[in-house]
């Protein structure tokens, strides 16, 4: 196991803490506003939810080769968290997101600004956590 350097271990912190942003969010949005979430928003949470203890172990053991799952599951959930924001504002995939389950994929609960719903905050949430692992693994390299 090699030494994080200060800026390494605050990277992790970085990507650590959207994760548990995002945790806390979606439980918001089901629980205390009473959105029941639709299919893909539940692949979404399968992908979300294991990053804060994946990265959240790797931050307090300090090895970020505990933390090389996260990148594949918000790489997966990002893919998922864009399909999911097109089904909602691209007319020529909204019909999918009628056949999505009891709650249809395309039901947007927030619109704030004109573009952003749930999936959008999702998906920032998972492509902010993959480029900052990315720069991570970068780091590492010109050790």
């Amino acid at each position: 196991m090699v030494k994080l350097s200060n800026k390494q271990e605050n990277l992790l912190l970085f990507i650590w803490a959207p994760s548990i942003v995002a945790l806390l969010g979606s439980l918001f949005f089901s629980e205390i506003m009473g959105y029941p979430p639709c299919d893909l928003c539940w692949i979404q949470r399968i992908f979300m939810y294991p990053l804060v203890i994946i990265y959240g172990t790797a931050l307090w053991k300090k090895d970020i080769s505990i933390a090389l799952p996260g990148l594949f599951l918000s790489g997966i959930g990002m893919l998922v968290s864009i399909y999911h924001y097109l089904t909602q504002k691209l007319p020529a995939l909204q019909k999918a997101g009628d056949a999505c389950g009891l709650i249809p994929c395309n039901t947007i609960y927030i619109n704030w600004f004109g573009f952003v719903t749930i999936p959008f905050l999702a998906g920032t949430a998972f492509i902010f956590i993959f480029v900052l692992h990315i720069i991570l693994i970068r780091s590492r390299r010109m050790l």
